[in-house]
């Protein structure tokens, strides 16, 4: 049985470290068969708040695969000696086939993160848990920052590091979506330097959609981001605003992939557009622009974004959108 508990209170860190420690566990297995999670709102689904669906999860026995993963979330809420007691005793009587991820973090009603009880803490070294810091502070949190820096997928200069450093303060868990934009954009293990960084961090006033949409149809990584900047921050958009705006773009050139349209006028009237064919028009480039292919591979980045949206992710909404803007914008620029 290997145990991995997390503390933390950021939401995002404790999310990552959450994913990665649940992906290191789980290896090529189906997530589907091996993990379960088990959260506040199952703590509470009866009359009184208790942590018995987290201990019968972890009792249950594999079914198709060798072992299962069970993940305890918001365990903050048993802070008391007495309600953390059939923690306790899991450690020392769970299943060899079960690895636990047990999560320190506060529930929706919860002030102040509590203290790990003692008990606890010392039923989890007796057990060989690994300890994981997800947010720490003061110079634990510089040397996070520091090391997520220096560990990179991307090989940043000095200036790029202090720029990113002075930018991100302590909100840490921006490194994540940052780094997966500029290796989307630069590639794995690229050098990068303080001008290619500083595009993907700037904000600014709102804009209206369609700016976004023609800086991503250019392949002008930065300008697209630049432009999502400004509508998420400035104009104070929802992430899945923006992705419904994105779906209807490329959805409108999906559909004349292929169809029977020779200009702007044949292509309104395919798409049952009334009105000016400004839009068909631009609608029909990016058709015959994209062509079929990398059209199937933006519409299957959309649906990738709509999944890790609905929680399939360890980044924040608006990080997961910056992530597929860059993408659709390298795409168009492929």
């Amino acid at each position: 049985m290997t145990v991995v508990f997390i503390k933390g209170d950021d939401e995002t860190l404790v999310a990552q470290a959450v994913k990665s420690a649940v992906d290191g566990l789980l290896g090529d297995g189906d997530r589907g068969l091996m993990v379960d999670e088990v959260a506040e709102a199952n703590y509470t689904a009866s009359e009184e708040l208790t942590v018995a669906p987290l201990i019968t999860s972890a009792q249950t026995m594999p079914f198709l695969t060798d072992r299962r993963i069970v993940v305890g979330r918001n365990l903050a809420l048993f802070s008391k000696a007495a309600t953390v007691l059939p923690l306790v005793e899991l450690l020392a009587l769970a299943p060899e086939t079960t690895d636990l991820v047990l999560v320190w973090e506060k529930g929706a009603a919860t002030g102040r993160m509590p203290s790990v009880p003692k008990s606890l803490n010392e039923a989890l070294k007796t057990a060989g848990a690994e300890f994981v810091d997800a947010a720490p502070s003061g110079r634990g949190r510089k040397s996070m920052l520091d090391e997520r820096l220096a560990t990179a997928p991307v090989r940043l200069n000095a200036q790029a590091r202090r720029v990113i450093a002075d930018h991100t303060g302590d909100d840490i868990g921006r490194l994540a979506s940052l780094f997966e934009i500029l290796v989307s954009t630069f590639g794995e293990d690229a050098s990068v330097s303080i001008d290619d960084v500083v595009p993907f961090l700037g904000q600014a006033a709102d804009v209206p959609p369609w700016e976004l949409t023609d800086a991503i149809d250019s392949g002008d990584i930065g300008v697209a981001l630049e432009k999502l900047n400004r509508m998420v921050i400035g104009g104070g958009r929802h992430p899945l605003q923006t992705l419904a705006t994105l779906h209807a773009h490329y959805q409108r050139a999906l559909k004349l992939d292929g169809a029977p349209v020779f200009d702007e006028k044949s292509a309104a009237a395919h798409l049952k557009m009334s009105g000016s064919t400004f839009p068909a028009k631009k609608a029909l480039t990016l058709s015959r622009r994209l062509g079929s292919a990398r059209l199937r591979s933006a519409v299957g980045l959309l649906a990738d974004a709509d999944v890790a949206l609905r929680g399939s992710s360890g980044l924040s909404a608006d990080s997961i959108v910056t992530v597929l803007v860059a993408r659709l914008a390298r795409l168009s620029r492929a």
